[in-house]
């Protein structure tokens, strides 16, 4: 009986292994690539957000102001107009695209985002009745919209729930429940008050306007707590990809881990959501562009929250500049992403792939 030499069988192995640590490498370096690109553009159109209005200030003015030497007229437009606005864009954009990339990987399908499952809808119907029905203001419609929004996300998870979760049947259940929230929606809205319909309206189509640092500092705070948790669980989050069988032979406790990635998702939608109203479609195409970005194989939650943002200052920026008249940034985004919207469903439709 003859045996094999050890020089015949680790010959052949050294190129795939090489292959296989070369694409890893380029993996990696696309990943980081693509991360410092992304930062650089969110930085550009940041600064462009402060420069650029009905009145144009140059840098080394804005500079002065975020440094506190100014005292001309840019004070108070880039100081209190401006800066709270760009900021709060940057940090709802990535609250957006940390919470919908988290949900659609977790649930290995693109619609699952939670602008389509109804966790946006519950937030909006929410902050309509208080505003409508309890007559409350500011962070009290906020405050009523993020326990809407955790509410909302609990039962969809509660009602799909069957031995586990299946992307599916949440996602059917998630329009389900929408579509049930945006009817009450309008039913409030129909009894609403001519007064109230201008604040309703403002709110439920996401806007930035009036954006102040007490509106940004609980989503900031809630961005530094829900989103390095994210960050860490995101190893074990893409090994939930390979189901759950697969993920738990790799060492991950699945069940914990989706409570997490949930609960960190959703209180990242609901502040987002609270301050600055369900900007529609953030959510739902950050991943899907940073995965184009990125490529296969590398985390997206940190790029998807960088598209987050610069889908965010982008949309905000056109609207309010660039279009003749105003658009609160959510028309801007919801004009983007409805197209986008019906090119999955049909590819979806035609490649044999399940909603």
């Amino acid at each position: 009986m003859t045996t094999l030499s050890p020089q015949k069988t680790a010959g052949p192995a050294m190129p795939t292994l090489e292959r296989v640590t070369q694409a890893r490498h380029h993996r990696t370096a696309r990943r980081r690539t693509v991360v410092v690109v992304l930062l650089v553009l969110v930085a550009l159109v940041y600064a462009t957000s402060l420069m650029v209005g009905k009145t144009f200030y140059p840098p080394s003015e804005v500079l002065a102001v975020i440094f506190g030497q100014d005292g001309s007229g840019a004070t108070f437009t880039v100081g209190r107009l401006r800066l709270p606005r760009a900021t709060l864009a940057v940090i709802v954009g990535c609250c957006f695209g940390l919470g919908g990339v988290t949900f659609q990987t977790m649930l290995r399908n693109p619609l699952a985002s939670p602008d389509i499952i109804g966790i946006s809808a519950g937030a909006s119907a929410a902050a309509a009745f208080a505003i409508v029905s309890l007559s409350l203001t500011g962070a009290q419609v906020s405050a009523f919209a993020i326990i809407a929004g955790l509410a909302v996300a609990v039962i969809i998870y509660l009602l799909s729930y069957r031995s586990g979760v299946a992307g599916t049947r949440l996602i059917l259940i998630g329009i389900g429940v929408a579509a049930m929230l945006d009817s009450l929606t309008s039913y409030v809205l129909s009894r609403a008050a001519q007064w109230d319909l201008q604040e309703v309206m403002r709110w439920l189509t996401g806007s930035l306007n009036g954006a102040s640092w007490e509106q940004a500092l609980p989503v900031l705070i809630a961005l530094l707590l829900l989103g390095p948790l994210l960050l860490l669980t995101s190893r074990d989050l893409t090994a939930t990809q390979l189901g759950d069988d697969a993920a738990s032979a790799l060492g991950v406790r699945v069940n914990r881990t989706r409570l997490v990635v949930i609960v960190a998702a959703v209180g990242l939608i609901s502040f987002a959501t609270a301050a600055a109203g369900p900007i529609a479609f953030v959510a739902f195409l950050s991943g899907p562009i940073a995965a184009r970005l990125v490529g296969p194989g590398a985390s997206l939650l940190f790029p998807s929250a960088l598209v987050g943002a610069l889908l965010v200052l982008s949309a905000d920026l056109v609207g309010q500049n660039f279009m003749g008249t105003r658009f609160p940034v959510g028309v801007v985004t919801g004009v983007l992403g409805a197209p986008y919207l019906i090119y999955l469903i049909v590819r979806t439709n035609r490649t044999g792939g399940s909603l």
